[in-house]
């Protein structure tokens, strides 16, 4: 029947934004490739509702989830924080290549999760859409902002490889990462955090849109409490993950 095609489908489309955005990355135009690294979130989160509501699982479906993410959570993202670096420092040197990590250990986080039975619910590391999210709004805001703080931090050769070091650590780490997925049972310090991290971005929200600034800093600022609330939490709490 067509319907068992339509996730297939979506996640096709999810491939196709990630390849259409490393052209634009490598083209330096980063306010094209941030927003199509977004609608290629949008298709990897419709393909499973998809697959759900339609009953049309498949072993096909699964493995091309992952090909497409590897594209457009690892390579779109490590070719974003190149192409930025190299922009930013006025150069080809060795250090703008550090973010080109980001696409390696995004695989390698891609191919635990698949193997992995404890990540059904929430996650065990970095998840690859997060990792992507914060370099592509950061690699935005750089572009969009010229004169702010971020931009005059990349131009030198410390703090985008260091970003990138870290998400690369985070991404095959065992850190417990909470997903948004509310269900009954759970911890009640985990429902709680979960509204705590849902307050915070509507606080970031606001805040960025009363200074009206690039709305990219929301989703860069959102992600980066999200992991910070995660290391906390863990570190505080590590029996309630």
């Amino acid at each position: 029947m067509l319907k068992r095609y339509i996730p297939n489908t979506i996640t096709s489309m999810n491939l196709l934004c990630g390849v259409v955005g490393v052209i634009f990355a490598l083209e330096g135009k980063p306010g094209v490739a941030f927003p199509l690294m977004m609608l290629a979130a949008v298709c990897d989160f419709l393909d499973g509702m998809a697959a759900r509501a339609l009953h049309a699982y498949s072993e096909m479906g699964k493995e091309l989830d992952s090909l497409a993410d590897v594209v457009s959570f690892g390579v779109l993202p490590a070719v974003m924080m190149f192409a930025t670096m190299r922009t930013c420092t006025y150069s080809n040197a060795i250090w703008c290549y550090v973010p080109l990590l980001i696409a390696v250990f995004s695989g390698l986080r891609l191919a635990k999760f698949n193997l992995d039975e404890r990540q059904h619910e929430n996650f065990l590391g970095l998840a690859t859409p997060a990792s992507a999210m914060i370099c592509g709004s950061l690699c935005y805001y750089i572009a969009a902002e010229p004169g702010s703080l971020l931009n005059v931090w990349a131009g030198g050769y410390v703090f985008l490889p260091l970003v990138a070091l870290v998400l690369c650590a985070l991404l095959v780490s065992e850190v417990p990462m909470f997903s948004m997925k509310l269900k009954k049972g759970q911890p009640k310090a985990l429902v709680s955090v979960r509204l705590c991290f849902g307050v915070c971005v509507l606080l970031i929200v606001g805040f960025v849109a009363l200074l009206r600034l690039n709305w990219s800093l929301a989703v860069l600022l959102s992600l980066v409490v999200y992991v910070l609330m995660n290391l906390v939490f863990s570190y505080i709490c590590p029996a309630e993950r």
